[in-house]
């Protein structure tokens, strides 16, 4: 056997092996629903039950870990991103109203922050939760909406930023304020690290989360940005867009599970076992078993 041809071997070995890690073996993606019109934001509870949105329908839906899908919220605010917080309020970014609110399990919906120094925010759209302090980080990116009167962000601002709500606080603090233009966001489960995509730069970062919240050591983490993110309980992170990329905590890219939509829009890990990655996409959700599993 030539060299060059051992070492395409060897690639080619590497490439299957790193896949095979993250997609349960003979696991295919699996179409759950394809009648929505945008989908977005999922979450999973401590059941494993996912919730997602249909934006422009303004609706929050349950994927049950019975399969089974139904509405769970009407007039949702317009949310997009959602996260559950420790517990068991789903917190949305809603922004109809630009308001990150919480909705309880009796869908009792309370605002947590909907301004900065008294200024209305561009749109809140993701948000993740730190469940060892309360304490959240939130995407606040401009994307014109049809349902808005305004026609251009509140230049007092200074642009569209990464914040952090403090727990038991109502006013937002700046966590980065350099970032063109942030979106998916995610982060490890002991509350050590933060992932924050940049859609205006292309690129996502990840931060060291200090005690009391504040961002530091901003590292470059993917050539590459993201709509929304999760991570699995290997410390892989999941990016969003033409399909789902998948990178070791160290930056590699170990995996690409394409997905027969234009856009994906955004995921999580849910069932029972939390072994099955769901995602949205465009007018359609998905799912496929892994072999890893979801921390969220």
């Amino acid at each position: 056997m030539r060299f060059t041809s051992f070492l395409l071997l060897v690639f080619m070995y590497n490439s299957i092996d790193s896949s095979a890690q993250v997609v349960a073996p003979g696991a295919k993606l699996r179409l759950i629903d394809s009648s929505f019109a945008f989908t977005e934001g999922p979450a999973a509870n401590k059941n494993g039950d996912v919730y997602f949105t249909d934006q422009p329908n303004n609706k929050i839906w349950k994927y049950g870990t019975d399969g089974q899908l139904s509405v769970f919220l009407d007039e949702a605010g317009r949310s997009n991103g959602m996260y559950f917080d420790a517990e068991g309020n789903l917190v949305s970014c809603a922004d109809e109203q630009d308001e990150l609110i919480s909705i309880s399990a009796e869908k009792k919906i309370s605002v947590l922050a909907s301004h900065y120094e008294g200024h209305v925010l561009n749109g809140p759209n993701d948000v993740w939760i730190n469940r060892l302090t309360g304490g959240m980080y939130l995407t606040d990116p401009y994307y014109h909406r049809d349902y808005w009167t305004r026609t251009e962000p509140d230049a007092a601002l200074g642009g569209e930023h990464l914040y952090y709500l403090p727990p038991g606080k109502k006013e937002l603090v700046i966590g980065d304020s350099s970032l063109k233009k942030p979106n998916g966001i995610t982060g490890t489960p002991d509350g050590k690290y933060l992932y924050v995509a940049d859609m205006g730069d292309s690129k996502t970062y990840r931060y060291n989360i200090a005690p009391g919240g504040a961002l530091t050591n901003r590292q470059l983490f993917a050539n590459e940005s993201s709509d929304g993110m999760t991570i699995d309980n290997k410390g892989n992170v999941y990016l969003t867009g033409k399909g789902v990329m998948v990178y070791d905590s160290l930056g590699k890219k170990i995996a690409q599970i394409d997905v027969p939509e234009q856009w994906t829009a955004n995921l999580c890990f849910g069932g029972k076992d939390k072994n099955m990655l769901f995602i949205t996409a465009s007018k359609s959700v998905y799912i496929i078993e892994t072999l890893v599993k979801g921390v969220e």
